[in-house]
């Protein structure tokens, strides 16, 4: 993509990514030996939430004490400074990006030369949307015997039931699809439990698409071919999380996060195409009927998900890089890297949001309550009932807000990403017999414990903007505020003095 906004370079792989963060002094080699058991964890978690580098682990150890085979890296997206750079950007070019993105989503029509010309990056985007395929990549220089122990896979919590891949970009498509038809495919981000040296399980939910694919092929009987790609491109990987419309493939929106048009080379053992430039490839098939049971693991809420039965996928070849290296991650209670993408897609997304609904002036997602429990949206509010629109509206709008289990709407005045503007609000604007809206027997995510019933669960809407017309009987009082002449004759006079007791 080559737009105005794009002030980083292309990164075509992970190395070139983890070369950038290493100029920027945001990457951290360590040599001291760390276990991949509960050890790597620990020292995530302290990263993390110290706002710190990328991690490079040189000397991970095996639960038997062995070296790991190679380096392995985490921490890749711990800050929304390194999720924008994935896009080429600095934090600040975010929301520009997002209008980019909405205007690739519903373009407006063309007004006449001069406005078809201003939309050559638009057009160039749209077209960096087309893979190149190649006949060789860096990912297939080595074909190694399918023997998943010996990745460097770590086992993130005490509870969990064993090593888990936890950054896996799992490429599918369709039954009735052919391999060249990328746009059909779909790249998600589905932990992987390792359960023997050539077979892992694929914990895919039933909305996602790589699990609406599996019914496809198993409707017709044969089994699916799926490729995992560790150690994406930041754009790859970015865009396998992102919540893209069904209609999307993630694999052909790579090129415009990236920049650049995505390098695939086809499989050496399934009919797929795959990233060229990532670090490992692990291939194999689905069989239909074939399951095992998943987890426990600590999942995003903070809790350990219950055991259940997911597909398996037989490994059937593995390729690398000669020197490779590998990707890892953890999910946990807030902060960890999703909830830190999250933070950056949020942004993203408000766009796309205010098409829809032109009202919003903005919309936060706390990352406190797993990134999408709750909504804080305030509103240009102008007349009565408007704040419940706005209500259904976002959870008709996107799937990923059929799981906000509360929305609370404020009026423009209100900085909706403050608790302490949020709380005065609902202190002050909110009455609870009146401005609470309560839904029961919605879908709701079936990890969410709270909720009565597996999959479904209410939903609450809190109205906490001031009320206007028919929603009150009541003169409302006036809000507070400081003459703006007085405000900056304060500051200048308490500048003033503190310059002059220096």
């Amino acid at each position: 993509m080559e737009t105005a906004i794009r002030t980083l370079p292309v990164f075509a792989d992970l190395r070139a990514f983890l070369e950038w963060a290493d100029s920027q002094r945001d990457l951290l080699r360590i040599a001291d030996p760390v276990a991949l058991r509960h050890q790597m964890t620990a020292v995530q978690v302290a990263a993390l939430q110290g706002g710190g580098p990328v991690l490079r682990f040189d000397a991970a150890r095996h639960d038997d004490g062995a070296r790991a085979a190679m380096p392995v890296v985490a921490n890749l997206f711990g800050t929304k400074a390194r999720v924008a750079a994935g896009l080429g950007l600095d934090c600040a070019q975010i929301h520009e990006f997002g209008d980019f993105l909405a205007g690739l989503r519903t373009p407006a029509p063309v007004d006449g030369m001069r406005d078809a010309l201003s939309r050559w990056p638009m057009l160039r985007a749209a077209l960096l949307t087309r893979p190149h395929i190649a006949r060789r990549g860096a990912v297939q220089q080595v074909t190694a015997a399918p023997d998943l122990t010996q990745l460097p896979v770590q086992t993130p919590w005490p509870g969990d039931a064993g090593p888990l891949i936890t950054w896996p970009v799992v490429i599918t498509r369709p039954h009735g699809t052919e391999a060249a038809q990328v746009a059909r495919y779909n790249l998600g981000v589905y932990r992987a439990q390792v359960l023997g040296p050539d077979r892992l399980i694929l914990r895919w939910l039933a909305h996602r698409g790589g699990a609406a694919h599996a019914r496809t092929w198993a409707r017709a009987n044969e089994p699916m071919p799926v490729a995992i790609a560790l150690g994406a491109d930041p754009a790859t990987l970015l865009a396998a999380a992102l919540p893209l419309p069904e209609t999307v493939s993630e694999l052909a929106f790579s090129g415009v996060l990236r920049g650049a048009r995505a390098d695939l080379v086809p499989a050496r053992t399934v009919p797929l195409l795959v990233p060229a430039h990532a670090e490992i490839m692990l291939e194999g098939w689905v069989h239909p009927g074939e399951t095992s049971p998943e987890g426990p693991f600590g999942d995003h809420t903070g809790y350990y998900n219950a055991v259940e039965p997911f597909p398996v996928m037989r490994t059937s070849a593995i390729t690398h890089r000669r020197d490779p290296l590998y990707l890892t991650t953890i999910t946990g209670r807030p902060p960890d890297e999703p909830s830190v993408i999250g933070e950056v897609f949020n942004d993203l997304a408000l766009p796309v949001i205010r098409a829809q609904i032109p009202e919003v002036r903005d919309l936060w997602l706390p990352p406190a309550a797993c990134s999408y429990r709750i909504a804080v949206v305030s509103i240009d509010k102008r007349y009565p009932g408007q704040a419940r629109r706005v209500m259904l509206a976002l959870w008709g709008m996107l799937a990923q807000f059929s799981y906000t289990k509360m929305v609370v709407v404020v009026d423009a005045d209100i900085n909706a990403r403050s608790w302490d503007d949020i709380a005065w609000a609902l202190a002050t604007r909110m009455d609870p017999a009146r401005d609470v809206m309560v839904l029961d027997t919605t879908p709701m995510d079936y990890l969410d414990f709270a909720s009565p019933r597996e999959g479904l669960a209410g939903k609450i809407g809190i109205d906490a903007t001031t009320k206007i017309g028919a929603e009150t009987t009541r003169d409302w009082g006036q809000v507070m505020a400081l003459r703006p002449q007085d405000a900056a004759f304060a500051a200048d006079l308490l500048a003033r003095h503190a310059a002059g007791g220096r």
